[in-house]
C-alpha cells in the first residue's frame, strides 16, 4: 500500500511538471494564451494552394442535333503538398481566343459563363468526382473549326485567396 502511494506522488509530480513546462512563454516568461489564429495555423499548409485544369478537359460534341456542344472541364485543387483536396468556393470560367504569334496568348474574351457557387456542401458535391479527385463542369460552347482557345479559371476562396490556371483547347474537324 506504500508503494502504491508512493507511486502515485510520483507520477503526479511528473505529470505537474511536464504540464508547466510545456506551457509557451513570451519574452517575459509569462504564460501565452493560444489564440484561434494560432490555432488555425496548423491548418495552412492544407488550403487551397494551386488550381490546375487537367488534360482531361475537352470539347464534347453530340452526334444529333438535341443537345448542344459543350466543353467538359475537370478542375483540381491542390494544398501546398501537391494532394487534390475538396475545398468550398466559387469557380468562374472565362474563354479566350488563342492569339498567334503573341507574347500574351490570350486574345479577345469570347464567353464568360456564370460563377459556380461551391461554398454549400450540397452543391460541392453535385460537381466532385471521387474517383478523379477534380470538380467536373459542363460548359455549353459552340467551338468553330480549326481555331484555338484558352479556357481560364479561377478559383475564389472563402478567406479570399484567388488561385487561377488556363489550358489550351483546340477543335480541328
Amino acid at each position: 500500500m506504500k508503494t502504491a502511494c508512493a507511486i502515485s506522488r510520483v507520477v503526479c509530480a511528473v505529470l505537474l511538471a511536464a504540464s508547466i513546462g510545456c506551457q509557451r512563454t513570451d519574452s517575459d516568461d509569462k504564460p501565452v494564451a493560444d489564440t484561434s489564429a494560432d490555432r488555425l495555423s496548423v491548418y495552412e499548409p492544407y488550403m487551397p494552394a494551386r488550381v490546375e485544369i487537367t488534360p482531361l478537359t475537352g470539347f464534347v460534341i453530340p452526334d444529333g442535333a438535341q443537345k448542344p456542344s459543350r466543353i467538359q472541364v475537370y478542375v483540381s485543387v491542390l494544398d501546398s503538398f501537391d494532394c487534390q483536396i475538396k475545398s468550398p468556393g466559387t469557380f468562374r470560367f472565362e474563354m479566350y481566343e488563342r492569339a498567334e504569334r503573341s507574347s500574351e496568348p490570350r486574345g479577345e474574351r469570347i464567353v464568360l459563363w456564370p460563377d459556380a457557387d461551391l461554398t454549400e456542401a450540397v452543391e460541392n458535391n453535385n460537381y466532385w468526382r471521387d474517383f478523379l479527385g477534380a470538380y467536373e463542369f459542363n460548359l455549353n460552347f459552340e467551338p468553330q473549326t480549326n481555331r484555338r482557345y484558352i479556357l481560364d479559371v479561377t478559383l475564389l476562396c472563402p478567406m479570399g485567396r484567388r488561385l487561377s490556371d488556363d489550358f489550351e483547347l483546340e477543335y480541328a474537324k
